[in-house]
């Protein structure tokens, strides 16, 4: 009796051990979050005030829509390094055609077919040719960022209008920006939880050959994939120039750095399959918040950008160590299984 009491106090150890490193895993990324917010409160008094907190969201509106295009690629196994140059692109040439025809309507088209155009081509070279998405994407990096130095002879756009409002404009208390995030976040989540693509991108980023034996047309999701990048990255291009009051080809460097860092900051696994909204949201605000407070205590840019560095290479590292031990776990079950069977 005594031995089958220990055995059961050791299966309740287990399992409560396996609930809290499984709550502790899904829940770590709101609590460093919360955390983080303290802390950037305490360290610069201005971090709270009501002026930057509306200056945050409005550069946080930007970095979530590209956090949501890197989020579906990354889950699919891919990803795109030409976010920040096409995301010039579209959003030059929407300001633009807006100072020629004064029509908002024409310049969200344009930008959205600027962005969504560029990405069918790196979906073309990533499914069709089998292009690597790291290649397809940086010579798309090179070439969107050319033509839009080219086609404003390096000159920035100035004297914007009434296109600022996207960017700049408020309902109520609440900046333009932030309402289109929070419709498009809906959206996403949506996508990504409630259709047959968002189940598809899962299996392709876990098991490609797997996922295909299945019946699911991988190159199908990936064009959708890249699609739906480029529509958020051509809204962001808009918001971007909007919210900087010029349409700027120099401008956005380096923003697919950002996109990447929130959503393997946020959980989506680099190696694919894995990834959530409600992670890629916290991501961003942890990079947006930590970029924030560098600059109200007068961080200096490059060491920003190395602080930036280590996040990704940390957060790589986690995933790629979190997944070693969890293959080991399951290794570990298999061979207990089959020496209780014998």
């Amino acid at each position: 009796m005594r031995q089958v009491w220990a055995n059961e106090r050791k299966e309740r150890k287990k399992e409560m051990k396996t609930k809290v490193s499984h709550y502790s895993q899904k829940f770590s990324i709101y609590i460093v979050l919360v955390a983080l917010f303290i802390v950037c409160s305490m360290l610069s008094p201005y971090f709270l005030n009501s002026n930057n907190l509306i200056n945050v969201s409005r550069q946080l509106s930007v970095g979530i829509l590209i956090a949501y295009g890197e989020m579906l690629l990354i889950i699919s196994g891919f990803l795109d390094l030409s976010v920040g140059s096409v995301l010039a692109l579209a959003g030059v040439l929407s300001v633009s055609t807006y100072q020629q025809t004064q029509s908002m309507t024409a310049a969200v088209l344009v930008a959205l077919v600027v962005a969504v155009s560029c990405n069918i081509v790196n979906a073309f070279f990533v499914a069709n040719c089998n292009v690597p998405a790291f290649i397809a994407t940086l010579g798309m990096q090179q070439a969107a960022r050319g033509i839009a130095l080219y086609y404003t002879n390096g000159q920035n756009i100035l004297q914007l209008g009434d296109f600022v409002e996207i960017g700049q404009g408020m309902v109520g208390p609440i900046p333009v920006p932030v309402i289109l995030v929070i419709v498009i976040t809906v959206v996403i989540w949506y996508v990504v939880n409630q259709t047959r693509y968002g189940r598809g991108i899962y299996a392709i980023g876990g098991n490609r050959s797997a996922a295909e034996a299945s019946g699911i047309n991988s190159k199908r999701s990936i064009y959708k994939s890249y699609i739906i990048n480029g529509l958020l990255v051509g809204l962001a291009g808009m918001i971007f120039m909007a919210r900087n009051n010029a349409g700027l080809p120099n401008g956005a460097v380096g923003y697919e750095m950002t996109g990447l860092t929130a959503a393997i900051v946020g959980g989506t696994s680099f190696t694919g399959g894995i990834g959530t909204v409600s992670g890629t949201i916290a991501g961003a605000f942890i990079i947006g918040f930590l970029e924030n407070v560098m600059n109200l205590m007068g961080v200096n840019s490059y060491i920003q950008q190395i602080v930036q560095g280590a996040i990704i290479v940390l957060a790589v590292a986690f995933d790629v160590m979190s997944k070693s031990k969890k293959t080991q776990k399951v290794i570990v079950v298999k061979e207990e299984k089959k020496e209780t069977s014998k």
